[in-house]
């Protein structure tokens, strides 16, 4: 399992990834999520990866084959972030396509998902998630940001409190928390986490950050969301028992 977060708000992009790739009882490995890609000055485009190891390997080699022998379609010839989704929705198929057992022989399960972020050109920066069946979808005002992996422990705080004006460096530590409450529920998300920061226009990937669980940013961090958490349930209004206790019928 993995978590991957790409929010894309008016100052640029965050992408935070996780490292764990399996969390057995006796076997805990880890593996990059986050892959940045070397490509002409016109373009930033870095890709993050879920779900079978063996495909996202595949599509990533692939990519960068097509970007070496100058193919007809590759990263560095695509004219928009959503020409880059599409052309990476085909070559994921078509490594599944090639990976996937005959119906009922295996449980094997090739399947993978990505989100490709970054800027080319004069388009605005922006990010796309690509799903399995290499359709892809892009983030919104309402919700500038996308997930893959296992969503569902950091999505809380990314709802509550990411906006499209949000400041980035504000966005980071928001993407940071919702990685650790990930971390701290689900043991197949683990470090280290990597984080890169882009900043619109500046065509630079020269913000990135790589934290082991022991990291003392991280530490802090989590300790203090974990104390401002605890402060603010203390402070949230009593309960009037007067007016909201009802009797229960018990049959």
């Amino acid at each position: 399992m993995t978590y991957c977060i790409a929010a894309s708000i008016d100052e640029g992009l965050i992408l935070v990834s996780d490292s764990r790739t399996n969390a057995g009882i006796d076997n805990v490995s880890t593996h990059g999520k986050m892959h940045a890609f070397d490509t002409t000055s016109d373009r930033k485009i870095v890709l993050l990866c879920a779900g079978n190891l063996a495909t996202t390997q595949a599509v990533l080699e692939q990519l960068h084959r097509d970007k070496l022998k100058n193919a007809e379609i590759n990263i560095n010839n695509v004219e928009s972030l959503f020409e880059a989704a599409e052309y990476l929705g085909r070559v994921s198929v078509e490594k599944q396509k090639q990976h996937k057992s005959p119906q009922g022989q295996s449980a094997f399960n090739p399947t993978a998902s990505f989100i490709i972020a970054g800027q080319i050109g004069g388009d605005s920066h922006g990010a796309y998630m690509v799903y399995a069946e290499g359709n892809s979808i892009t983030s919104s005002a309402n919700t500038p940001f996308l997930q893959i992996g296992e969503s569902k422990y950091g999505k809380p705080i990314l709802d509550r409190f990411l906006k499209l004006n949000t400041s980035i460096d504000e966005a980071a530590r928001c993407c940071l928390v919702s990685m650790d409450s990930t971390i701290r529920s689900n043991a197949s998300v683990g470090a280290p986490v990597e984080m890169l920061i882009y900043r619109k226009d500046s065509f630079s990937f020269d913000e990135y950050y790589c934290f082991d669980d022991d990291d003392d940013y991280l530490v802090q961090l989590r300790r203090s969301w974990e104390n401002k958490l605890k402060e603010a349930i203390g402070a949230l209004p009593a309960l009037d028992k007067e007016t909201h206790k009802t009797i229960r019928i018990v049959l």
